[in-house]
């Protein structure tokens, strides 16, 4: 698949910033970052498709689960962007997918892609929940493939 036909089925794009600490000894961005800009880009997500109307204190959601293909090293002066979606709702968790690129003014490359799964949680009991159909109604009225 193409790049550009991947990223056609995203609507939510960040801006990263690459910071001079992400860089290890070969000049690159360290695999480790890269889930913290996925982080960065999905806490993003959240704010713009929930608009707030998560009680974080009382529900949220933990990381279950997290695989990375890396395809091409970041470094710091490259200008890199995080594409985040939500691709499948279950009962009690949902799946989100983000894309890694360098972008200049010609061109797009690849550089990681990743899928996480997020449980659904009553931070006051310590335990699953159902994923509350506000959020799944907000995540539809977002994207365009659900």
């Amino acid at each position: 698949m193409e790049l550009h036909e991947l990223l056609s089925s995203y609507i939510h794009k960040l801006k990263i910033q690459v910071r001079f600490k992400d860089i290890d000894k070969q000049g690159h961005v360290n695999n480790a970052n890269h889930i913290t800009y996925f982080e960065t880009a999905r806490v993003e997500y959240f704010k713009d498709v929930f608009r707030n109307n998560i009680d974080w204190i009382k529900t949220g959601m933990i990381l279950a689960n997290t695989e990375i293909t890396y395809k091409r090293p970041i470094l710091l002066e490259d200008d890199v962007y995080c594409y985040t979606k939500i691709t499948h709702f279950g009962t009690k968790s949902f799946e989100i997918e983000n894309v890694l690129t360098i972008e200049d003014e010609h061109s797009k490359y690849l550089c990681a892609y990743g899928k996480s799964t997020l449980v659904c949680i009553n931070y006051d009991t310590k335990e699953t929940i159902e994923v509350p159909q506000k959020w799944v109604e907000s995540v539809k009225n977002f994207e365009k493939h659900l």
